[in-house]
């Protein structure tokens, strides 16, 4: 079934389904229909996502294992919810003896009954590591680690040798156990060079080589989670793999325990269609009376589209979010943004300059394995025909880099055939970009790449690696680098945002409402996730400032002459950014312990978008002199004699109330336009948060259970509007509407409605109608000019006197319902004025039904 509306919840050891269960009433009486969970199968040990999954054949003990599971979702169903899990069949966790295949194929190797299980390549061209696995778990140097005798011989209790790096075990191989065994453990001991020489000896001989971490970049010969030694592909694409991965997942789904799956890092598989086809089929033949909800974790890149071939229900919403972000940008701003930005910072003006040199560099210092792995594979076809034999690995090398650094989407699909329509322009702009930066003379090969790569069917194993090479190169350069390097403005530098392009427009967004309910009538709605960058509220505060270009100059100008020592200009106006974004409605400067608790978050914060941005200082190299003056600086920001806080506090002021209908109406359009909506774990009250972990701190649901069963009017929660009780209260009767209609939100046409008069683009509206039953939404934006001076929410009459809404013919002489305030019904014309729409609320919400 298509839930009506979920409630995604982390759980971890202090989490656990007993946590979630006492939640129930709760998720009840706000209108959600179904719980959508974390990864549920086991982890390892003290794992706070559940991604790294160790074992995938048992619900994870630290939640409670499946007999818990089974209580929960029995007490789901006794209050009529549901639950959608999250699964992740890209990858596992490795590295420690924790995961027993992992440990059985580094023990017997390519006899192992793991070995196809993981995708490792056992025919690399590196004779050191022909037939091995690359175990690149050393905090140093193979030899610096041997010689200081962290690398040790251990028995475990059982009796069997092991290989020791301190808390860490790595197996033997048994053909060597009784080698051991008769020459004593003594003999191994690496305390002096006799005993180094025969352990390293023995290590020599097992079907792994432990290196360096560093080095698993330019050596690592199995596929990896992104650039993470610890997560391990899998080559899910093999029967026995899926079958043995989804084995405890289909057992549950069969039991009727779980209502539907969302898949993690879909681009990550070698073939995420026909995984995702299989994965249908095989829910469908395990219960052919019931439909599995079915979203995947999928970035779209600009003007890229979720092919409707695949058989799900769509994506799990990063696309929405964007859509939703941009319509709230003013985009008339982004020259001016963009000019202070470099300006102030020297940094590019314009994102694609900011992209491409972070894709090369990410290429270069993460994935040159990967690389070389892709350029040998396209050298063998060069070298297989006579007309392409002189094609050098190199020049093919120098062509995948120009390559890669121009892709504008994550990846392609359906290797070794020809490419789609829509791959195919995917890689037509890659190609226009490589050539474009690259000499004359490489033409020849990227022309040569473009053949090879699907411009007509070639080799799959090639394409394959390079399609799995494009996707990570991607999350890693553009989310996890360049967003961290560009600061025009922070609000559109999201998971799956388009920050090249700062606005958009109601046209686009209502295109992209249209499209959806075509294509995908029931994909994931989110505006917040457990991988987001800054709080849905954040992003909606920060919009304003693209409303105010100027005002913002000011201020930032103001901010930077009260302080003589300040890190890096980037840094800093992020910073400021950062602070005016996420500061909580209800922090009064005053507040000492309130003001410290907002700086150490903004630390945490900070030192990750310091070592993302890989510019001053990173995860592999922290340079601790830098992040100490930013961290420094940071706090003399907050000290109570510094007058930059009644100056911070006085900009969120004036753009807070902006940013608080910014908020609501994304969280409206959320739940009213074709879709079905998601809602991060406790936001349902103002979201402020910060890229994780500090979105996922621990939520305060007694606080929201009291106000909600306060009940209370919405005129008292819109006069305390800082509070976020306006927000929960939207949400409760907006999707008890949804649980009253579902076939009207679900399935009714999406027809977009015109406003006429000043306010034409700065209204979205439109209605949901199905038979009998209509919906009437209105929202403004680029609202900080619109909203009356005082500090309330609603829109200036004067403001919306000479605009009106445009009714199509078929509602005329409808009545009209308001969701929101009273009991006043309207009279449906050809023109309603908007000030008769927006006298109570900044938005409107009316209905037209037989009876609700």
């Amino acid at each position: 079934m298509i839930p009506c509306a979920t409630m995604r919840l982390q759980l971890h050891k202090d989490f656990t389904f007993a946590n979630a269960e006492a939640l129930i009433p709760y998720l009840v009486d706000l209108g959600i229909s179904h719980v959508y969970s974390s990864p549920i199968l086991t982890a390892r040990a003290g794992s706070i996502h559940g991604y790294d999954v160790v074992d995938p054949t048992a619900v994870n003990p630290e939640l409670g294992g499946e007999h818990a599971l089974r209580d929960f979702v029995a007490r789901l169903r006794a209050a009529g919810l549901g639950l959608i899990v999250d699964i992740v069949p890209n990858h596992m966790a490795v590295g420690g003896a924790d995961n027993p295949w992992w440990t059985d194929l580094l023990c017997h190797g390519r006899s192992s009954r793991y070995a196809d299980f993981f995708d490792v390549d056992w025919d690399t061209d590196d004779p050191d590591l022909c037939g091995k696995v690359l175990a690149p778990f050393l905090g140093r140097p193979y030899g610096d680690a041997l010689d200081a005798g962290e690398i040790r011989l251990n028995l475990d209790p059982s009796g069997t040798p092991t290989i020791r790096y301190f808390e860490s075990d790595f197996p033997i191989d048994p053909t060597d156990h009784a080698y051991i065994l008769a020459s004593g453990p003594n003999a191994f001991n690496p305390d002096d060079y006799d005993g180094r020489s025969k352990l390293h000896e023995l290590l020599e001989r097992q079907h792994y080589r432990l290196a360096w971490w560093a080095s698993a970049g330019d050596e690592i010969n199995w596929r990896r989670f992104f650039d993470i030694n610890g997560l391990a592909g899998l080559r899910i694409e093999e029967p026995a793999v899926f079958e043995a991965t989804h084995a405890t997942l289909f057992r549950l789904y069969s039991d009727g325990l779980i209502d539907g799956f969302r898949v993690d890092h879909v681009d990550g598989l070698s073939d995420p269609p026909g995984y995702c086809r299989r994965l249908r089929r095989r829910l469908d033949d395990l219960a052919p009376s019931r439909h599995a909800y079915l979203v995947i974790e999928k970035i779209l890149g600009a003007g890229e589209s979720l092919p409707t071939d695949w058989g799900v229900d769509g994506t799990s919403g990063y696309d929405f979010m964007n859509d939703v972000s941009a319509v709230q940008h003013d985009s008339s701003s982004a020259t001016t943004l963009g000019l202070l930005w470099h300006r102030l910072t020297q940094r590019p003006a314009d994102f694609a300059d900011e992209e491409q040199p972070a894709r090369l560099e990410i290429l270069q210092r993460g994935f040159d394995a990967q690389l070389n792995a892709v350029t040998r594979a396209l050298h063998r076809i060069a070298r297989s025909d006579r007309r392409t034999r002189d094609t050098s690995a190199a020049s093919i090398r120098r062509s995948l880099l120009a390559l890669l650094s121009s892709f504008p989407v994550y990846r392609g699909y359906n290797a070794g055939s020809k490419r789609s329509p829509g791959d195919d322009a995917g890689f037509a702009k890659a190609l226009t970009g490589a050539k474009a930066t690259s000499p004359v003379a490489s033409h020849i090969v990227l022309d040569q790449l473009d053949r090879w790569l699907g411009g007509e069917p070639g080799d799959k194993v090639a394409a394959t690696r390079f399609q799995q090479l494009s996707a990570p190169v991607a999350a890693k350069a553009v989310e996890d680098t360049a967003f961290y390097r560009y600061g025009r403005l922070l609000s559109r530098n999201d998971v799956g945002f388009d920050a090249a392009r700062l606005g958009g427009s109601v046209a686009d967004f209502h295109r992209a409402c249209a499209n959806r309910l075509a294509a995908f009538p029931a994909a994931m709605l989110a505006t917040a996730t457990h991988d987001h960058k800054r709080g849905e509220d954040l992003r909606a505060r920060l919009a304003v400032i693209s409303e105010i270009p100027d005002d913002w100059a000011d201020f930032v100008a103001k901010c930077r002459t009260l302080n003589a020592v300040r890190p890096d200009p980037a840094d800093e106006i992020m910073l400021y950014q950062m602070i005016v974004g996420a500061w909580p409605l209800l922090l009064d400067t005053s507040d000492r312990s309130g003001c410290k608790a907002f700086a150490e978050r903004l630390a945490a914060w900070q030192q990750k978008a310091l070592r993302e941005a890989k510019l001053r200082t990173d995860w592999t190299a922290p340079n601790e002199a830098y992040e100490t003056k930013a961290r420094n600086f940071l706090f003399n920001l907050f000290s109570p004699s510094e007058r930059f806080l009644p100056l911070a506090r006085s900009f969120v002021d004036r753009i807070a109330p902006a940013g608080a209908v910014n908020g609501l109406a994304q969280a409206l359009l959320k739940m009213t336009v074709p879709g079905m909506p998601d809602f991060f774990q406790g936001t349902e009250f103002w979201d402020f948060s910060l890229v994780d972990p500090d979105n996922r701190r621990p939520v305060d649901y007694g606080v929201r259970r009291e106000a909600l069963a306060a009940n209370a009017e919405v005129a008292d929660c819109q006069v305390n509007w800082r509070n976020g009780k306006i927000k929960q209260l939207l949400i409760r009767k907006v999707l008890d509407f949804r649980r009253k209609l579902p076939d009207l939100v679900q399935q009714g046409d999406y027809i977009p409605l015109l406003v006429e008069g000043a306010l034409e683009h700065r209204m979205i509206g439109f209605l949901r109608v199905r038979g009998r039953s209509a919906l009437i939404v209105v929202v403004p934006r680029l609202v900080h000019r619109l909203l009356q001076p005082e500090d309330r929410l609603t829109l200036d009459p004067d403001q919306l006197r000479d605009s009106s809404l445009l009714l199509p013919e078929q509602l005329r002489d409808n009545q009209l319902h308001p969701l929101l305030f009273g009991d006043k019904s309207l009279t449906a014309q050809r023109r309603l004025p908007l000030q008769s729409l927006f006298s109570d609320f900044p938005m409107a919400i009316l209905y037209s039904v037989a009876s609700v």
